[in-house]
């Protein structure tokens, strides 16, 4: 146990609390290494029946990783496969695969802000909890970064297009949204968590989250597949963004607006990660591919860029290079998805699984 995460065993649980409250249980490498150890242990424990994934505070699980570190290495190291970030997005993506495959209920509380790093410790566990706070969202096309912690596989099997609108655009997915699209599977209010958490002392999840769970709220993305699904099915983003502007329901114009704002680079190469994870037969082929694209990000101008404008200056006027999305070559796309040789992530799903 440390400071930054709790990790306790009782009661037939393994308890993972996130406990950095005030930067809202942003997660970084030793937490990261902490987590994936007690999976490992509680594996083969039999006097664990399941986990439970908490965030300490009242702000939410994780608002992702810590990327004010990720910005001090890209700007300040020459990056690589051996760099600090690189290293902890190895570690980060083992752990995301391990949760994938784990043998025993997971159970994730997305109560608050869950976005990023958050989703890749939760969206892929057994039993997601969403309640009324929740805000999930995968924002890396806002500072120059492409989604990842598996992020891609996710985005990629949502129904009709709503996992690329919401990665294009950052968007925010409520509660209701969530699990319309795949990211969550039951919703909770806020105020039954204690009452879940103890019942899930004594009872197997199904049970106990059954005795809490209520019907999951309107999705508002699901109710604008209509032009979502017409807009993003596009092959090209600036096909998406011609489409957009020439549809007649506002809320396309305001997704227009709201993806031009973000990095030209990391918008064409986010499509072109999720739709090569709609092809992937498994997260670990995903997650592989989204090692190649961050490790490449690590050297680009738009990442530290785009930390910079939104976390370090807070000036929210980033400069991206290129500025447009027509001075985008397709050699600098293509470079984010050059194999890595001997640093490769190599994931490899089990057999027979």
């Amino acid at each position: 146990m440390s400071d930054e995460v709790l990790i306790d065993r009782r009661d037939g649980l393994g308890l993972i609390t996130l406990n950095r409250p005030k930067a809202i249980n942003a997660l970084n490498h030793p937490m990261t290494l902490a987590i994936l150890d007690a999976l490992r242990r509680w594996a083969d424990d039999d006097g664990v029946r399941a986990v439970v994934v908490t965030g300490a505070g009242e702000r939410g699980l994780c608002a992702g990783g810590d990327i004010v570190a990720i910005y001090n290495d890209a700007k300040f190291t020459a990056g690589g496969a051996d760099s600090a970030s690189a290293r902890f997005w190895r570690d980060e993506y083992v752990l995301n695969a391990y949760i994938g495959r784990y043998p025993k209920p997971y159970v994730a509380v997305m109560d608050g802000i869950v976005m990023g790093g958050g989703v890749g410790l939760s969206g892929h566990g057994s039993h997601r909890i969403a309640t009324e706070r929740s805000t999930i969202g995968m924002p890396e096309t806002g500072i120059g970064f492409v989604p990842d912690v598996g992020g891609t596989y996710l985005l990629s099997r949502t129904p009709g297009e709503i996992g690329t609108h919401v990665a294009l655009t950052t968007a925010r997915m409520s509660a209701g949204d969530a699990i319309a699209a795949g990211f969550a599977d039951y919703y909770v209010p806020s105020e039954q968590l204690p009452a879940l958490l103890d019942a899930l002392r004594t009872t197997e999840p199904e049970v106990a989250i059954a005795k809490f769970a209520q019907p999951a709220p309107p999705s508002v993305l699901l109710a604008q597949r209509d032009w979502i699904d017409s807009c993003y099915s596009a092959d090209t983003v600036e096909q998406i963004v011609a489409r957009l502007r020439a549809h007649p329901d506002p809320a396309a114009g305001r997704a227009a607006a709201d993806l031009l704002s973000k990095s030209p680079v990391a918008l064409k190469v986010t499509l072109r990660s999720l739709r090569n994870a709609r092809a992937a037969t498994d997260l670990e082929t995903a997650l592989n591919a989204e090692y190649r694209v961050s490790v490449a990000a690590l050297a680009s101008h738009d990442l530290v860029e785009g930390i910079r404008a939104q976390v370090v200056d807070k000036d929210r006027a980033p400069r991206w290079q290129p500025a447009t999305l027509a001075d985008v070559p397709a050699a600098l796309v293509d470079s984010y998805f050059t194999e890595l040789g001997a640093d490769e992530l190599n994931l490899v799903a089990p057999q027979g699984r």
